[in-house]
Parts: structure tokens; sequence; C-alpha cells
């Protein structure tokens, strides 16, 4: 028979709260062990009863660590100086210095991990999933675009990064 959940809180709550903060600090932990708790007691009841509770608390802490690492950076970042003009990598009909025409060249997986990683952001094992291969293979489908872009089209990466 399961314990009961206000007994799996009392029990390990510190833990919880030590992984937050670790991963967080300490403004952002208390936020995170309450996200935890929250989804753990959604979860429990479906819960196995001969599962490691603690592993599994510390699982769901450290991915709404993440969670919350992944909206912070999705912020707003404050700069000393706005530039002065709008880099419009990315932006349909703008004058890239032929960029964009670089980019489509690349073989396929290339041109997707290369525009997956660098012009939206994902990290490599999101890419993994989307193109249907490993996190290594992205990573290198990625890195093998920017090296062909480097050598083939050196005039369009330095008009694309003087912007």
């Amino acid at each position: 028979m399961k314990a009961p959940f206000e007994r799996i809180v009392s029990a390990h709550g510190d833990t919880v709260l030590r992984v937050c903060r670790f991963v967080l600090g300490v403004h952002d932990a208390e936020d995170a062990w309450s996200e935890t708790f929250l989804a753990a007691m959604r979860a429990y009841p479906k819960l196995p009863e001969d599962a490691n509770v603690q592993a599994w608390l510390v699982t769901i802490a450290h991915r709404k660590s993440v969670d919350i690492i992944r909206v912070r950076q999705r912020g707003a970042v404050a700069v000393s100086e706005v530039p002065d003009r709008p880099s419009v990598i990315g932006v349909p009909d703008a004058d890239d210095g032929g960029l964009t025409e670089a980019v489509k060249a690349l073989p396929p997986k290339q041109r997707q991990a290369v525009a997956y990683h660098y012009l939206v952001g994902l990290p490599y094992a999101e890419i993994a999933e989307i193109l249907g291969g490993t996190t290594a293979a992205a990573r290198k489908a990625a890195s093998d675009g920017i090296a062909t872009l480097r050598t083939t089209f050196p005039d369009a990466l330095m008009e694309a990064e003087a912007r």
C-alpha cells in the first residue's frame, strides 16, 4: 500500500528543494519545488507501489527546474545600446547578403540542422527528434553545414555577421 502523499512531501521535500536550489539558485527554487509537488500529486495515483519515490521526485524536480530556466532564457534581454538597424536574418524578402540562398544550397539535413539550431535556437537533442537521428548526428550535420558555409560562401557569412 502506498503512503499518503503528505508523507511523501514530508519525507522528500528537503531533497527536492536541494535539487531545485542546485539547478536554479535560491530565488527560483521554491517555485520549482511547488511545481514539482503539484505535478507529482497529479501523477502519484498511477505510480507503481515498488517505484523509487525519491528518484522519481528528483527527476520531476530537475525537469521543472529546467522548464524555469527555459522560460527565463526566452525573456527579453537588456542591452546597453540598441543596434542601429535590426537584423534581417530570417526576414522574408530582406537583403541578407546571400545567406538565405547559401543555407538553401546545403544538403537537406545540414540545412535543417543549421536553421533549427542557429536561427531558431533549438538544442541538438530536439533537432535529433525532428530529423529522426541521434543528438551527435544533429550536431555533426549543423557543424558540417556551418563549415560548408564558411568555405563556400564566406561573403554571405561576413555580411550577415556585420549586420
